[in-house]
């Protein structure tokens, strides 16, 4: 597949018979990662998870509850590609408002991971890595909330990148949790992955939680021989299984063999990262979910009342992972729990980021197993609180607002691929991606 450094230097005639390449080749690929195909201007085609609105484009964040919904209008990173030589093309399929881990709540089915018919991509981005790790797509967005991005880029073994929360505008995004949710690139290698991201950052007018100021461009400037203090979390691994832990020790030495220097370190506060991360995100889904409800867009169900009509419409419309959600956001948010779970879990957020912080007064990055093991197969994750267990590398990132990037780094001995995750301080993205470069060359991942 030709990269995306390389497609930028392709005329519009070349892009277009590349799209209708790929439309051929996804639809034979039975990987199940496109759920439309639509295109939108010129230049070179990038994969658009079903979440993020593209003008007049069906968008439906793999619900049938917004099965009918066309966008009226663009987001701000979708305008932000065009503006670089790129355009969407294409929806990729994803977990149900992003709640998943396996991408196998989606209304259109499952998505396929390429590298084992039986395996899931990971979610809720699974369409956009899937799609990359198969030859189907040059690069994809996606978008992150506890993991979305670098959990299914490390089970599909490309590069998937999480940025510093505020980095990248969010107008545009349908919402599963405002306060944790970022945009963010899937690509074949960290280059194109930086060359995406320095397409969509920026700050946004329409977006209030964007951060105002501005930054380097990062692609042309990437240092993969640069050396840095990387801090390791033994504690972290002992829960992984012994193809990650063999993954991410092998990394270890290579990066010491590169020249970076490995400090050991502790984070007392992971253990709580699971629940404060449900409680708070299924709080802001329930908030966010609410607006779904027959009246405004989307599908409506037959109904003799108006009541009848809101149960029906999102009785039948949403699926049972988001339904579970809704039902416990409300919970944690009902009179008489509200101080005991939402309030308490703002309070662990902050201990959490301020452990981070701490980790960073000494070491510019930090290497993490991504997930505890490679990608389960497809119908094991029936268990919901197993699947939320897969998220425990993942999730305190997001609820620090720190940059993340999933780098591929191993297989096993089945061929399934093991990523590992960087991790820096907020707004530090270019050394992230220069570690990620370095980590990149170090291990040579085929």
């Amino acid at each position: 597949m030709i990269t995306l450094k390389e497609a930028l230097t392709k005329s519009n005639e070349e892009m277009e018979a590349l799209r209708r390449e790929l439309e051929t080749k996804a639809k034979a690929s039975g990987l199940n990662a496109y759920v439309g195909f639509e295109s939108s201007g010129e230049g070179v085609p990038i994969l658009i998870k079903d979440n993020i609105q593209v003008k007049d484009w069906s968008v439906t964040a793999g619900s049938k509850i917004l099965q009918g919904y066309i966008a009226p209008y663009e987001a701000t990173v979708i305008t932000n590609l065009k503006s670089k030589g790129m355009m969407a093309f294409g929806r990729a399929n994803m977990d149900e408002f992003a709640m998943g881990s396996t991408t196998e709540s989606s209304c259109y089915g499952a998505t396929i991971n390429p590298h084992g018919d039986n395996r899931v991509p990971g979610g809720s981005s699974g369409g956009s890595a899937a799609a990359v790790a198969g030859g189907i797509a040059i690069a994809a967005l996606g978008s992150d909330t506890g993991g979305s991005i670098r959990q299914p880029a490390a089970y599909c073994g490309v590069v998937g990148m999480k940025p510093t929360y505020g980095r990248v505008s969010r107008f545009g995004l349908g919402a599963y949790a405002s306060s944790l949710d970022q945009i963010g690139p899937i690509a074949q290698n960290v280059e194109d992955a930086a060359i995406l991201y320095d397409a969509i950052k920026g700050h946004d007018d329409k977006d209030s939680t964007s951060a105002d100021f501005e930054i380097e461009d990062i692609a042309n400037n990437l240092n993969p021989d640069v050396k840095l203090t990387i801090a390791v979390i033994d504690s972290y691994v002992e829960a992984a299984d012994t193809d990650v832990q063999k993954a991410f020790f092998d990394t270890v030495a290579k990066l010491e063999a590169a020249g970076h220097t490995i400090v050991r370190k502790e984070l007392s506060n992971t253990k709580y990262d699971i629940a404060t991360y449900y409680v708070l995100a299924t709080a802001e889904a329930a908030t966010n979910l609410a607006r779904y409800d027959g009246v405004r867009y989307g599908t409506r169900a037959e109904s003799k009342s108006t009541e009848e009509l809101f149960f029906n419409t999102r009785s039948e419309g949403f699926g049972e992972e988001v339904k579970r959600r809704i039902m416990l956001g409300n919970f944690v948010l009902s009179s008489g729990y509200y101080d005991a779970y939402y309030v308490k879990a703002q309070k662990v957020r902050h201990l959490i980021r301020d452990e981070f912080n701490a980790i960073f007064e000494v070491a510019d990055l930090i290497l993490s197993p991504v997930a505890p093991s490679v990608a389960p197969k497809i119908g094991e994750s029936e268990d919901p609180l197993e699947m939320y267990k897969s998220d425990m590398y993942t999730l305190g990132v997001n609820l620090a607002g720190f940059p993340g990037i999933s780098v591929p780094v191993a297989k096993n001995d089945e061929g399934m691929p093991v990523g590992l995750q960087l991790i820096a301080k907020a707004f530090n993205e270019k050394v992230l991606f220069d570690g990620a470069a370095s980590l990149e060359k170090a291990v040579n991942y085929k």
